[in-house]
């Protein structure tokens, strides 16, 4: 399907080293799938998305966040975005920008200019606004097969778009590295403006299978000893918070819902600032996440500052794929970011 006459074709694209097998779309860069085996070689999908590529773009383009509950025919508006059948607010599998993450109140001051960005997020504008990188069709560059297969995605952001100051050149490159690693090399540049840029990958994450219920019982390790607390509507006090003796304490595996009831409203959505240890081909170790029952293990590496831990604290009653309903607490995400210090 195309979003225009002039547009990009919205498209699936597969790569498969014979270990691993991803799907992948230009609709927002996004993962669809990822196909990997467990401890007994059962193969299995272990990201949260839609069967079609018309689901990501009927919930993507829907401004107000409307949701179809399909059970009742019954559209409703879904309380500050919250999640409902076939609704991608969520942000399954993307990438998210201009910035990801939330702005304070959508206004940010640059070289003495003040900008306004759409406010998508209670009081903020999250994730690039209404229409963020995630919304558009990129351009497909370059696909490579072989033992390294690669898809290369670009789009070329606007002056002005959705708030932001210049034009921009976003490239996301995804290969196959070796038949145990995925690699994602995302990268922006500005033509003719100073602009903030902060890009992020938005895949939910279950190892278990996406439709094997929730991740609490997931093992975590996340290699940041602080984290930057937030205020009432989820934007950084300026505060770094050792968590140490706290329910932000992943420095050692522990399982996800082992402290999880702790925290401040429905689950993690922190930051975490990761900490200068170990490192592979110059990026650092950002997280261990392993499934006891399936014995998937998933290790995350970046170049990043920091990665936001989200527990899927909003999904309720997303129709994903294969039948699935995903819910609260149904896969977890690791965001790697840049983060702000303050409002």
């Amino acid at each position: 399907m195309s979003t225009g006459a002039a547009d990009p074709k919205a498209e699936k694209f597969e790569l498969d080293n014979g270990t691993i097998r991803v799907t992948l779309t230009n609709y927002g860069a996004a993962i669809t799938s990822l196909y990997v085996p467990d401890k007994h070689g059962n193969v299995a999908d272990v990201v949260l998305g839609f069967d079609t590529i018309e689901a990501y773009v009927v919930s993507f383009i829907d401004p107000f966040c409307f949701a179809v509950r399909l059970s009742s025919l019954v559209a409703s508006a879904a309380k500050s975005c919250g999640f409902d059948t076939n609704d991608n607010a969520a942000y399954f599998g993307c990438i998210v920008g201009r910035v990801a993450n939330r702005i304070k109140e959508g206004k940010f001051n640059l070289n003495g200019e003040e900008y306004t960005l759409p406010i998508n997020n209670g009081p903020n504008s999250l994730h690039g606004g209404n229409k963020g990188f995630d919304k558009v069709v990129w351009s497909v560059v370059e696909r490579k097969d072989g033992e390294k297969p690669s898809i290369t995605f670009k789009y070329e952001s606007h002056d002005g778009e959705e708030g932001y100051p210049g034009d921009v050149i976003v490239t996301a490159t995804y290969i196959l590295t070796s038949s145990k690693t995925m690699r994602l090399d995302m990268e922006a540049v500005p033509k003719n403006k100073i602009t903030p840029i902060n890009l992020a990958q938005h895949t939910y994450w279950n190892l278990a299978g996406h439709n094997s219920g929730n991740v609490l019982e997931h093992l975590v390790q996340i290699s940041g000893s602080q984290i930057t607390p937030v205020d009432e509507n989820s934007i950084p006090t300026g505060e770094l918070l050792p968590v140490k003796d706290t329910a932000f304490d992943f420095t050692s595996e522990k399982k996800v819902g082992s402290s999880i009831r702790e925290v401040t409203g429905l689950g993690y959505d922190h930051n975490y600032v990761l900490d200068s240890g170990e490192k592979k081909e110059g990026l650092k170790h950002v997280a261990k996440v392993k499934d006891p029952s399936s014995s998937r293990v998933l290790n995350l590496w970046t170049d990043s500052p920091g990665v936001q831990f989200y527990t899927a604290n909003y999904v309720n009653g997303v129709a994903g794929k294969d039948r699935a309903v995903y819910e609260k607490h149904s896969g977890l995400c690791l965001e790697t970011q840049g983060f702000s210090k303050c409002h």
